[in-house]
């Protein structure tokens, strides 16, 4: 069979090199063609050459192409995959900063909380950019599978305004799944069976069973508490799981941004946070880790390069969803996952339009999610207060709506377990400014936020935050590890 897919974003080496060979490891994919769009000319080429050598040391006919004109690149294309990030680490580091100046203190700041809401305002116009070529160049009826942040809104944008079918994917439900079937002592992944629900990133596994028998709160706790490693990284995991009683797909660090206990006061969290890894907690800890590596694809690519020119293994094929999802459409054989998609009923306890991430099946008939599930209270009223964030949310970058936007920041909950109304109205005043570039909604916005800026009166903080790795010793022990390398 031939198909075309394109890949938005395609100069993220490492993501679309992966998604590149697990669709390849689909013998019916053999003859489809990819084609590649990116901003970056110089990430493209990398790509390509990369990608090139694959399709040659694996004699396949599968053709590659790439270009900066994303209009070409969708022509006639069944799938379009996004991996973009709009305003790139430079955006992304006034979504932590400035924030922390108002005293709310991120790990990662791509979902929900001040940094996510502004990611969403970012993207969203660009998304609808999307959808419309989508809309007018490519291959009818054609899918759009959304794999980037902030993923609810980007996924809310494009089903709703964007008229496109859409599918948002992530990968949080099996990390999560992998760490349970390691604290259970499962042999393989296999022996795990599960039901996972609520909106990306705040998912719950509601039903567990190992090899048939039903996992209950207690034994997941006692598990939990005694691995060495995850009873000290995922502290605020597992007491959530003690109050919930359930387990939550999302990092300690991730977790502990969506809601409002944990984040709020700084001597609280070193409390429930872990410093061996930025995910585990470290103030604006994917922003550090994103900037120290944002060059490594430059760095290894000699790497990349030598590794292209081995064969495809199928059974390396990762669990990322979009390679299965194809699979399942185009030859029937089916597939069940977790997908974002309007509920429209889905979870009978979460609002009819939001996008929810829970189990489905695929197969050539699309994706058919099991309906009827029913969260725990606890589950649901964390949910639907992102959700009621993520609406507003939406609508503001629609509409351009400033105000709308403060109410939005204004009820999230950590923002709102720690600044008052007058921070977060000047808070958001700064941060629109700030990135102004990427906001085109706001244009009109923007010199009456300057001039409230100039009359301020609140007063800031200068503060790092409360959990921040030595950056120094980081590059300290870099400094050493290259040394070493050298010398051996």
């Amino acid at each position: 069979m031939s198909f075309k897919i394109a890949i938005i974003g395609a100069g993220s080496v490492g993501f679309t090199k992966k998604l590149f060979t697990d669709i390849l490891c689909v013998p019916e994919f053999r003859d489809i063609e990819f084609a590649l769009t990116d901003i970056s000319e110089h990430n493209l080429e990398m790509i390509k050459a990369i990608l090139d050598r694959v399709v040659e040391a694996n004699g396949l006919p599968t053709k590659v192409t790439a270009t900066t004109n994303r209009r070409r690149a969708l022509e006639g294309a069944r799938y379009i995959i996004s991996c973009v990030r709009v305003g790139g680490l430079e955006a992304y580091a006034d979504d932590i900063r400035i924030p922390l100046k108002y005293g709310i203190d991120q790990c990662v700041g791509d979902t929900i909380c001040a940094g996510g809401i502004l990611y969403g305002q970012r993207n969203i116009p660009v998304i609808l950019d999307f959808c419309k070529d989508i809309r007018e160049v490519a291959e009818p009826g054609a899918k759009f599978l959304n794999y980037a942040n902030p993923m609810a809104m980007n996924t809310w944008a494009a089903i709703e305004y964007g008229k496109v079918d859409t599918v948002g994917l992530c990968h949080g439900v099996q990390h999560g799944a992998e760490q349970i079937a390691e604290v259970l002592g499962a042999k393989s992944l296999s022996e795990l069976d599960y039901i996972c629900s609520g909106i990306n990133h705040q998912t719950w596994f509601i039903d567990l069973r190992l090899n048939g028998h039903r996992i209950g709160k207690d034994e997941l706790i006692a598990a939990f508490e005694a691995h060495p490693v995850y009873s000290q990284q995922e502290k605020l995991r597992i007491d959530v799981l003690k109050r919930f009683g359930v387990y939550s797909t999302e990092s300690n660090g991730h977790l502990s941004e969506y809601l409002p206990w944990y984040r709020k006061r700084p001597d609280e969290i070193t409390r429930w946070i872990d410093m061996s890894d930025w995910i585990h907690g470290e103030t604006g800890g994917y922003l550090r880790h994103s900037t120290e590596t944002r060059n490594w694809f430059e760095t290894e690519y000699p790497q990349f390069l030598e590794s292209a020119a081995k064969p495809i293994d199928p059974a390396k094929r990762s669990n990322e969803h979009a390679s299965h999802i194809l699979e399942a459409l185009e030859t029937n054989r089916v597939y069940r996952g977790h997908f974002n998609v309007k509920n429209n009923g889905v979870i009978t306890n979460l609002p009819s339009d939001a996008i929810i991430e829970s189990p489905g099946f695929v197969d050539r008939f699309g994706i058919n999610m099991v309906s009827g599930v029913t969260l725990p209270e606890a589950c649901a009223a964390t949910c639907i207060a992102s959700i009621n964030v993520q609406r507003m949310s939406v609508h503001a970058a629609i509409s351009g709506d400033i105000d709308l936007l403060k109410l939005a920041v204004l009820h999230d909950p950590l923002v709102g377990a720690v600044s008052t109304p007058e921070e977060v109205w000047q808070m958001v005043d700064e941060m629109v400014v700030a990135q102004a570039r990427w906001l085109p909604q706001y244009a009109d916005a923007v010199p009456a936020a300057k001039e409230r800026l100039s009359k301020s009166k609140v007063q800031t903080r200068d503060w790092a935050g409360a959990a921040r790795r030595n950056v120094r010793s980081i590059e300290e022990l870099r400094a050493e590890k290259a040394a070493l390398k050298q010398a051996v």
